[in-house]
């Protein structure tokens, strides 16, 4: 046998192959099955971290789609969000309510909602938890380890306090 044939051989051992040579691309060109993970632990690639801010806007708006929440915040930040949503160029903040603590791999998040009247809070509050977790899972793939849900006051139809901060 060759020199030159020895190295072919040897190249085509698994072992001797470079990184690039067993990617799913060239694997299904020469036919060979490669394991693709279905995403690669953090360490092997890079580190994803997640800022506050996102994981509050997830949260915001997951709460935000359950049938009965009224509006966010205590009166105060509802207050001055109303003055803040009316200065020009200003828009509806969908982290007001919203308070996140965000770890590596957990999250906590506290929510502070106004509810509609006539609604079960126990069934809203399992609800918007359940939303909130799932959304917060999905997108982030961090683990809610809590969502704690303050309710600071019911909306009464026709009641003037409230008018305006209806959440959309």
């Amino acid at each position: 046998m060759s020199t030159a044939t020895k190295t072919d051989t040897a190249a085509s051992t698994p072992s001797a192959r470079r990184p690039e040579d067993r990617s799913p691309a060239v694997a299904a060109q020469t036919g060979q099955e490669v394991a693709v993970p279905a995403f690669a632990v953090p360490a092997d690639r890079g580190r994803t971290s997640i800022a506050d801010p996102v994981v509050g806007k997830i949260a915001g708006m997951a709460a935000r789609e359950v049938p009965g929440v009224y509006a966010f915040g205590g009166s105060l930040t509802r207050a001055l969000g109303a003055v803040r949503d009316r200065v020009p160029g200003g828009r509806p903040s969908v982290t007001r309510g919203v308070k996140v603590e965000v770890g590596e791999k957990q999250t906590a998040i506290d929510l502070e909602i106004v509810v509609e009247y006539g609604v079960a809070i126990g069934e809203l509050a399992y609800e918007v938890r359940e939303n909130v977790v799932s959304a917060i899972e999905r997108m982030t793939s961090l683990e809610v380890v809590e969502v704690n849900i303050a309710v600071t006051d019911i909306h009464i139809p026709g009641d003037e306090d409230s008018a305006g901060t209806r959440v959309e």
